[in-house]
């Protein structure tokens, strides 16, 4: 064998080596390729998993201020329901304590056969009071 054929030989191999690497490449690239996307559908299923959360939560945060806007609602309309009750326990304590309500309690309390001590007792005036009243009342 000659130089020449040698060289050849050589070169030959060389290009078959190369031929292997260049396919051994494209097969990497392949793979690669599929690998990117691969990422890629990842990727994007990724961005509306994350597009849903994000409209869940505005969904989320809309309705929480709602409720909030409702509660606090809620809340004026009790306030203005408790000062409403206490200006009636106000009224209906003065209609108790005024003196036509106890002489119209009394005299009810007389009709039913209650003793002046327990009228005395249930309208808070003294025994000598109810008596004076049940005493105009027959006059």
């Amino acid at each position: 064998m000659n130089g020449y054929s040698t060289l050849v030989i050589f070169l030959t191999v060389c290009e078959l080596a190369l031929l292997l690497l260049v396919v051994l490449f494209f097969s990497r690239l392949r793979r690669s390729e599929d690998l990117l996307a691969k990422m890629q559908k990842n990727q994007d299923g990724l961005l509306k998993k994350l597009d849903f959360n994000a409209k869940l939560e505005q969904e989320l945060v809309g309705s929480f201020r709602q409720r909030q806007a409702q509660l606090a609602e809620l809340d004026q309309q009790l306030e203005q329901r408790r000062d409403e009750l206490e200006k009636l326990v106000k009224k209906a304590e003065e209609c108790i304590r005024s003196p036509e309500f106890l002489r119209q309690i009394i005299k009810n309390g007389s009709r039913r056969g209650q003793s002046p001590v327990a009228l005395a007792k249930a309208t808070g005036l003294s025994r000598e009071e109810v008596e004076l009243i049940l005493a105009q009342e027959k006059a």
